[in-house]
């Protein structure tokens, strides 16, 4: 069972994390045609500012979540910690893990509560042409609850090795 979770976490987040990348290579190569029309030609990508503000950042930003919760890439302070016993240290972790996973999981529901409605009305911006953002939206709640998976893969793999990770 927890093979099959770790199995499932990992490739849900690499693919998100591929995704994030594809995004973040777009948003430069959309930024670096528009600077050189700019600077050759005087003309510009229409929409560049927009597209880049509500598609490339959200989905670089928030899709690779889950990647750095499973690597353990996210900021920890631990000084004190590591120089408690092992138990402590083991119902800490837990307790951490429990914490995030509440914390992740009221962002995911939210985040999915407002994605939702933001589809339902066809969410857009004000621009010189219309643009929607609604898709972007969706980010949210796929990056927070594939930090939820990876969390809940973390708490799984403590507790079956009886230490923290």
């Amino acid at each position: 069972m927890l093979s099959v979770i770790d199995r499932l976490s990992v490739a849900f987040d690499r693919a998100l994390l591929v995704i994030g990348c594809g995004f973040l290579a777009l948003m430069v190569l959309h930024i670096t045609i528009d600077v050189l029309l700019r600077a050759l030609f005087n003309a510009a990508v229409v929409g560049t500012l927009e597209s880049v503000s509500y598609y490339h950042i959200v989905f670089a930003v928030f899709l690779p979540l889950a990647y750095v919760e499973r690597r353990g890439e996210h900021i920890r302070v631990d000084l004190f910690v590591q120089k408690m016993p092992l138990r402590v240290q083991f119902a800490l972790y837990l307790f951490a893990c429990l914490i995030g996973l509440g914390f992740f999981g009221a962002l995911t529901y939210q985040s999915f509560l407002d994605a939702l409605r933001s589809t339902e009305r066809q969410e857009t911006i004000m621009s010189n042409f219309l643009f929607y953002i609604w898709p972007s939206r969706w980010a949210l709640p796929l990056g927070f609850g594939a930090a939820c998976l990876a969390i809940l893969n973390a708490i799984l793999k403590a507790l079956v090795r009886r230490q923290p990770a």
